[in-house]
């Protein structure tokens, strides 16, 4: 069961929230004495990492399905060690079928002793947050009701860490379909007297904010892109803006093509003037 990459933020009693580990992740199959370790793609991970493997069959059951992530000495503060987060069989069992919360009981049964250890539950409000602060990839929100799904779940999800920058915006497109007021903004910054694009926004804005944006930017209007530098930069449905408006973004990360990941709209930055947003990729 895979998880899906998430922009949104949020919690509720129907989430639980677990460590995004930066592992590889492993299956662990027991069936008696015997134990075979597989990576996500179904290769033999025995060889690489036999003290897990003597781990598992040293479990007091006759078989078990484990899945978890393989962490080396590259996780910082985490000691080395095969990190569980679920089973999916049990003596004879199919656990597939039950409900999250109903396997992690089953799984903390399990006297796991290091190498294995039980990856434990986030407590504490947005454990993003706490994620980003202490230098994690990110955290995984799962569905306390989920059943495991041998594919990419909508109900685990993982947010990962993101950086931010202000960025000026050049242009926007037209909205489409019921959206109102925009598309997407069209971000650039300045590199000397260049302004570069680097890549748009449409995530992020409610109704209100794309119709006060679209107000504002009828006002600067332009006749031709103020952007200088840079590729991708969209033709149709575009309209361009005087480069004065500074916005904040949250993103994954740059691309090597000089564009942002995944970004998404956080506020205007009234206090900040255009000629600031000199951050591009470093």
């Amino acid at each position: 069961m895979a998880a899906t990459l998430t922009r949104e933020r949020f919690e509720g009693p129907e989430w639980v929230f677990e460590r995004k580990l930066d592992g590889i992740r492993l299956l662990a199959f027991k069936r008696g004495t015997s134990v075979e370790l597989l990576s996500r793609n179904r290769l033999p991970q025995n060889l690489a990492y036999p003290a897990f493997a003597a781990a598992v069959a040293a479990l007091p059951c006759q078989d078990v399905i484990l899945d978890g992530e393989a962490v080396g000495g590259w996780e910082h503060e985490l000691p080395p060690g095969y990190y569980v987060f679920d089973v999916l069989w049990l003596d004879g069992r199919d656990l597939t079928s039950l409900e999250l919360n109903a396997r992690r009981e089953l799984l903390t049964a399990l006297p796991l002793a290091p190498p294995l250890r039980l990856v434990e539950r986030l407590d504490g409000e947005r454990p993003w947050e706490r994620a980003c602060a202490e230098g994690w990839e990110g955290v995984i929100a799962k569905r306390i009701d989920s059943v495991y799904e041998h594919r990419r779940s909508p109900h685990w999800l993982k947010m990962k860490c993101e950086e931010t920058v202000d960025l000026v915006v050049g242009g926007f497109t037209e909205p489409r379909g019921k959206r109102v007021g925009l598309g997407a903004l069209l971000l650039g910054y300045f590199d000397g007297p260049e302004l570069v694009f680097a890549g748009k926004v449409g995530t992020g804005f409610d109704a209100a904010l794309l119709r006060e944006l679209r107000a504002r930017f009828d006002a600067l209007a332009l006749p031709a892109p103020p952007f200088t530098r840079g590729t991708g930069l969209p033709r149709a449905n575009a309209r361009w803006v005087k480069p004065e408006l500074v916005v904040e973004l949250a993103f994954m990360e740059w691309t090597s093509g000089g564009k942002l990941r995944h970004p998404r709209f956080v506020r205007v930055r009234p206090d900040k003037s255009a000629r600031e947003c000199v951050g591009g990729p470093s």
